[in-house]
């Protein structure tokens, strides 16, 4: 899907909820490393704690993340995955001393509607790695989390 088609009828609504997938640059599997798929949590919750959302689930996988969340007041879905982005690429890059892009141009968003069920989309996020074959129980997967989990 390119870059437009990704960007194609997306409103942001305060107080709604996204399923959003970012992708890493080239597919590149970078979070097989334990310490910058921390880094990446880091850049997750520290984006929650300043108000731009509020993280319902997550989980990080080789070279993508799934993230569901309410989107905070007043704020632009668009300008908080670009924040989101910035600031981890830059940590990521920092961490291995270099320079260049680590996320794909854009993200695909998901608004879910009122009778979608939040447990069951959480559910699907957090069971990725198990549907991948990178970990047989959940728990054995160290990068993810849910609050109703």
């Amino acid at each position: 899907m390119t870059y437009d088609a990704l960007r194609w009828g997306r409103y942001s609504e305060s107080g709604r909820i996204y399923h959003v997938v970012c992708t890493t640059a080239g597919r590149w599997a970078i979070f097989n490393d334990f310490s910058l798929a921390r880094e990446l949590v880091c850049s997750m919750r520290n984006i929650a704690v300043l108000g731009a959302l509020d993280s319902l689930a997550w989980v990080v996988m080789p070279d993508h993340v799934h993230w569901l969340f309410s989107l905070g007041d007043g704020r632009d879905l668009s300008r908080v995955m670009g924040e989101f982005k910035g600031v981890s690429a830059r940590g990521i890059n920092r961490s291995l001393g270099r320079r260049g892009r680590v996320w794909q141009r854009g993200f695909y968003d998901h608004a879910l509607r009122r009778e979608e069920d939040l447990a069951d989309v959480a559910r699907y996020i957090v069971a990725n790695p198990l549907r991948a074959g990178l970990a047989t129980r959940l728990g054995d997967y160290p990068h993810w989390d849910a609050r109703w989990l």
